[in-house]
């Protein structure tokens, strides 16, 4: 494993075609926090609809690799750590580390708590030398852009604790943001495996942008969208690497 500010050109975001967004009519109540079940209130299994508001969704938020300025590429989520200062998203999103930025609960143009530089990233030698699918899985350290900004983000928003060893058969919530939506989605299914280190989801209109979101197995970290295609070539159907021990060892290195 290594500590890695600098890395090698990666592959683009995964580029998948375009596809209508299909979001549910009915009501959905607002997710509300990690020690809740995933059966909480939301669409029916195997539905893409609008990622509410609330503690859970707020957790994530859109990267943007060229400053806040530019457009948002890439998903992130905050997990839990000591120095309350770790994101987890996909190791193809960190292709240009220096200026990308990151916007837990971004939503219609507006960063409700701040915009977060990247300080540290932390990728395992199989993507860095190889961009192993198995190893697309990656941490990175944030501090404010704004200087003046007091506590850190998991202070703002909380983090996810990250769990590995999951149920082959694990029923996983994503959170994250199509390259052309200004607000997050939410699709929750149960899952299956491709293949011993690959975790698949069949959920509609995951599109461009959407890598790196978190796929959560009872408000945990069980993985992030990317791996195999890069994620997956259609919307319909997304992919993650197995949360394994080069990953779990990862994450410690980054919450230390």
């Amino acid at each position: 494993m290594i500590h890695s500010t600098l890395l090698r050109p990666a592959r683009r975001t995964r580029a998948r075609r375009a596809s209508r967004i299909l979001f549910a009519m009915a009501a959905m109540a607002a997710l509300v926090g990690v020690d809740l079940p995933e059966a909480a209130a939301g669409p029916p299994l195997g539905v893409t609809a609008w990622a509410l508001p609330g503690a859970t969704t707020d957790r994530v938020g859109a990267l943007f690799p060229g400053g806040q300025d530019g457009g948002h590429h890439c998903t992130a989520a905050v997990v839990h750590s000591e120095d309350g200062d770790v994101i987890a998203t996909a190791a193809h999103c960190l292709e240009s580390p220096d200026t990308t930025v990151f916007a837990p609960g971004y939503r219609d143009g507006k960063a409700p708590y701040g915009f977060w530089k990247l300080t540290s990233t932390y990728i395992a030698p199989g993507w860095t030398d190889g961009q192993d699918p198995d190893d697309d899985i990656a941490f990175a350290t944030v501090a404010p852009v704004d200087g003046g900004r007091t506590g850190t983000v998991e202070d703002l928003v909380g983090g996810f604790p990250v769990a590995a060893e999951q149920p082959d058969d694990a029923r996983v919530t994503v959170i994250g943001y199509p390259r052309t939506l200004e607000a997050p989605v939410r699709c929750a299914n149960t899952t299956g495996l491709l293949s011993a280190t690959q975790r698949r989801i069949d959920c509609p209109d995951l599109t461009g942008g959407t890598s790196g979101s978190p796929w959560l197995v009872n408000g945990a970290l069980a993985g992030v969208l990317g791996g195999y295609e890069g994620g997956g070539s259609v919307p319909e159907i997304s992919y993650s690497a197995v949360m394994g021990d080069r990953a779990v060892q990862l994450y410690r290195e980054a919450r230390s």
